[in-house]
């Protein structure tokens, strides 16, 4: 098997798509130890349920809580920093620094996942419930927490990273405040600057092992990664008197303001992994830049977030329910989980599906000889930004 590319046949629970984490507990784990988050959405009956659920609405309550405490701020604004937003940081910085002492393996040739990742991985792993329990007091719920933290930086197996994982992380901040370790002080500086810096860190993830995208030919083409940036970055547009959401095109624009906007910086960075021009590789952010004000541009953002992420099977049924996010399976899982993770509901029909790797625009651009690193300002800490999608889809912008 060339070590470029693979296809393999397997079944699951809807239209094959990867753009979704892949944990690794199940309905089988929960049963066993209800305080050990496991997956519950088996089919379109159990999607629908959870499309009306309470724990639904509390979760999108939640980001769009974030969403709202994004607007009008800065990356760079003096924000109100708890000692329990410190000391999430305190945890993405350490996590970062795993990737100093684990070193990519040599795989010049390939533009794949780098399996130095699984190293990186199953060392974060190992310390995610004491990492968590420098915030989490109780030895139970650090248990349940720490389960978002491990299943928000990508597949082990694959080696990918998509939406699904990033759902993960805001599941993770919501567990803090349920725990009431988080207040709505606290919102800014989770919106701005502990997502921006978990997007930094998946950044270097990225850089250092060359993650794949989980479903580049996903379900709604905006980024190869990553939803939430361009959803907050334009809250923080959201009154500005005088960008408009067609000054990413603007390349001095992009070039002063990306340190203070994330979605300029996403654009910036989209631009220095893709070649031709943002129309060409980003169809929908260049549709997007064409809607008049930044208050369509982020209601039309958090609607697709609902209808593109939240709404997925492909997407939920890798998604992790406990006591802080209730929901109850309504089927068996057929047997064992196959090798990507996918379960199945008891009398479901599960078709078959190829999947097809996605090689990283990051090693794309470098075996062109392009140091995106360099181009992109990186620099030890945050480097933030975000790849651009593939396909375009009808937006709700109007």
């Amino acid at each position: 098997m060339s070590s470029d590319a693979h296809t393999h046949a397997h079944t699951h629970s809807d239209a094959c798509s990867h753009d979704a984490a892949e944990p690794q507990q199940t309905a089988a784990a929960a049963a066993k130890d209800p305080r050990v988050p496991a997956k519950a959405i088996l089919s379109k009956a159990d999607l629908e349920r959870w499309t009306a659920s309470d724990t639904r609405k509390d979760f999108e309550r939640f980001v769009h809580s974030l969403n709202d405490a994004a607007k009008n701020k800065k990356l760079r604004d003096d924000l109100f920093l708890s000692q329990t937003t410190k000391s999430i940081l305190t945890i993405l910085d350490t996590l970062e620094s795993f990737c100093a002492d684990i070193k990519p393996a040599e795989n010049a040739k390939s533009r794949f996942g780098n399996v130095a990742f699984q190293d990186w991985f199953d060392k974060m792993e190992q310390n995610a419930e004491s990492l968590t329990s420098t915030i989490v007091p109780n030895p139970e719920d650090v248990k349940e927490v720490s389960a978002y933290l491990v299943n928000c930086w990508g597949n082990r197996k694959r080696i990918d990273y998509g939406t699904g994982h990033e759902a993960h992380f805001i599941a993770f901040l919501f567990c803090l405040e349920k725990l009431n370790l988080i207040t709505k002080e606290d919102l800014p500086a989770l919106a701005l600057t502990v997502f921006w810096r978990y997007i930094g860190v998946m950044r270097t993830l990225q850089f250092t092992y060359w993650l794949e995208p989980a479903g580049s030919h996903g379900v709604w083409g905006l980024d190869d990664y990553n939803f939430l940036p361009f959803m907050f970055g334009s809250a923080q547009f959201y009154d500005h008197k005088y960008m408009r959401p067609k000054c990413i095109h603007d390349s001095e624009i992009l070039e002063e303001f990306s340190q203070d906007y994330m979605y300029l910086a996403c654009i910036k960075f989209i631009n220095s992994v893709k070649t031709a021009s943002l129309r060409w590789h980003s169809p929908m952010l260049d549709d997007i830049s064409g809607v008049k004000s930044w208050q369509k541009v982020n209601s039309g953002m958090t609607k697709m977030y609902a209808a593109e992420v939240l709404s997925k099977l492909p997407i939920m049924q890798h998604f992790l329910f406990g006591t802080f996010l209730p929901f109850e399976p309504s089927g068996e899982m057929i047997g064992e989980e196959d090798e990507l993770g996918h379960v199945h509901a008891m009398g479901q029909e599960r078709p078959a599906c190829c999947f097809i790797r996605v090689p990283s625009a990051i090693a794309a651009a470098a075996d062109k000889g392009v140091n995106v690193g360099r181009e992109f300002g990186m620099r030890d800490g945050m480097v933030g930004g975000a790849l651009g999608g593939m396909r375009p889809r009808p937006l709700p912008f109007d």
